[in-house]
């Protein structure tokens, strides 16, 4: 008996260091080391940590953002996620404590003669004079438990993993507010280039329909001919077909900055002054260090590594033996009458197990290598959701810089080709012009003016961008 007793012992032993051995863990990747500063800058000021409200000082602009936030379904859908993945906390921490269940069974029960149970319940006494039936009732109301010791961590680290999937939406959510903001500026801006657009065309209009009447009265003058006619009515004509294809872009911008409020498509009330648009203050991009901090995208990507580092520690864990805890208690009769009495009619068990995988560990090692591979993988997202951020960072500077000397140079061609329309149109008066350097004058000049529109519109929207790309937006 104690060599049977010793050989238990020992395969037992073998079967708990076998489930034991290491697994192959996932290989550690490079990480990303961002530099001290963008440029030679040392201010930390950031502009992310500036809510909306704040930045952005068009009155209209942040009822929209408000409306844009209570309504767009995007941010509904981010929050109906949150709720899911609380959920899988609340099921991770109930893992981790004992299951209790009350039951009530009712059975009818009938053993074969020719078998233990029944040769044996045919002589036996349940009562004085009474024998065990044949057909057994049987009747047990209980209390059923069942507990999993977490031995290795692996309902913990299940939790754990739960836990931060959960703030991990929530980083969900806050970068599609991110984005909710930023685009949502950004087709305020683009509603607002579109009627300086409009603005301009009108005045182009107005002069080009001027300099129509004054070709038309030198036509019938016999100063010049219906091909000089010709070329002003067409050019009226192309500018307005322009401001019909423009006012086709407003509404369908319009739509879109609904569809981001979550409502059906109505005007837009607007500020006119585009030139004008300014922020509260100079984008601050502060060290880049702290986009880790403020960008949600970065957190998100970096709580779903701690995610997958759970994962890989709970999957390994299920190698290792695992230990159950069972009990019961409650009363059982054959008769309802003897249900309660007691001690004749109390049941109770209580059973502890220790297992572990042997054999067919297949499914097991696949969990493992699958949580690995996911590990690796938000690893590698971590870095490079890192790198895109600086990038973003870095061209949008890059970028303002520019546009302000652009924006500069195309103010100063405005302004020459403007005075250089009145210049033309006095010449044409007087015979010293021809009307072809009229028209190309007028040409010219609303070519600048329209660049210069766009121009003043790539500002704004790199402004935006850049404050997205820092992290703002979501507080």
């Amino acid at each position: 008996m104690k060599q049977i007793y010793i050989a238990g012992i020992s395969i037992v032993t073998a079967a708990v260091l076998y489930s034991c051995k290491p697994m192959q863990q996932a290989q550690p990747i490079k990480p990303v080391v961002l530099p001290a500063s963008y440029n030679s800058s040392t201010d930390s000021s950031n502009s992310a940590l500036t809510s909306p409200q704040q930045l952005f000082t068009d009155p209209h602009l942040k009822q929209l953002i408000d409306t844009a936030i209570a309504n767009n379904y995007d941010l509904q859908m981010a929050l109906q996620r949150i709720r899911i993945a609380q959920s899988d906390v609340m099921l991770g921490n109930g893992a981790l404590k004992p299951k209790v269940d009350a039951s009530v069974v009712g059975a009818l029960r009938r053993y074969g003669l020719y078998t233990m149970d029944g040769a044996g319940n045919i002589s036996t006494f349940m009562l004085p004079g009474k024998i065990v039936p044949t057909n057994l009732p049987d009747y047990f109301p209980s209390f059923q438990s069942s507990w999993e010791i977490d031995l290795w961590g692996k309902l913990k680290n299940r939790k754990k993993a739960a836990v931060s999937r959960y703030l991990a939406s929530t980083e969900g959510r806050n970068f599609i507010l991110t984005n909710l903001v930023s685009d949502l500026a950004s087709a305020y801006y683009e509603l607002q280039a579109i009627d300086e657009t409009i603005r301009i065309i009108d005045e182009t209009i107005a002069l080009q329909q001027q300099a129509f009447e004054i070709v038309k009265a030198k036509k019938e003058a016999a100063v010049l001919n219906e091909l000089a006619v010709k070329q002003f009515e067409a050019q009226l004509i192309n500018l307005q077909a322009f401001r019909l294809s423009l006012q086709q872009q407003l509404i369908e911008t319009e739509s879109r900055i609904n569809l981001l409020a979550g409502r059906l498509p109505q005007k837009i009330t607007r500020t006119k002054t585009f030139v004008a648009n300014t922020f509260a203050g100079t984008i601050k991009t502060g060290v880049p260090a702290a986009l880790l901090e403020h960008r949600p995208d970065i957190r998100q990507a970096a709580l779903l590594v701690s995610a997958s580092k759970a994962d890989v520690a709970a999957a390994k864990a299920a190698f290792y033996p695992s230990l159950n805890i069972t009990a019961g208690i409650g009363f059982q009769a054959f008769r309802p009458d003897l249900l309660f009495q007691t001690p004749q009619s109390l049941a109770y068990s209580l059973v502890g197990s220790l297992a572990a995988p042997l054999i067919n560990r297949a499914g097991i090692k696949a969990a493992f290598n699958t949580a690995t591979a996911v590990q690796q993988e938000s690893l590698y997202q971590y870095s490079k959701t890192i790198v895109h951020a600086y990038t973003e960072v870095y061209n949008g500077l890059l970028r303002a810089d520019n546009l302000k000397e652009v924006y500069r140079l195309k103010t100063d061609e405005s302004n020459a080709l403007s005075q250089s329309i009145l210049v033309a149109q006095e010449l044409f008066r007087t015979g010293r012009a021809t009307y072809l350097e009229v028209l190309f004058a007028q040409q010219n000049t609303l070519k600048a003016k329209l660049e210069l529109v766009e121009t003043r519109k790539q500002q704004l929207f790199t402004s935006v961008q850049l404050y997205k790309s820092l992290g703002g937006g979501w507080r």
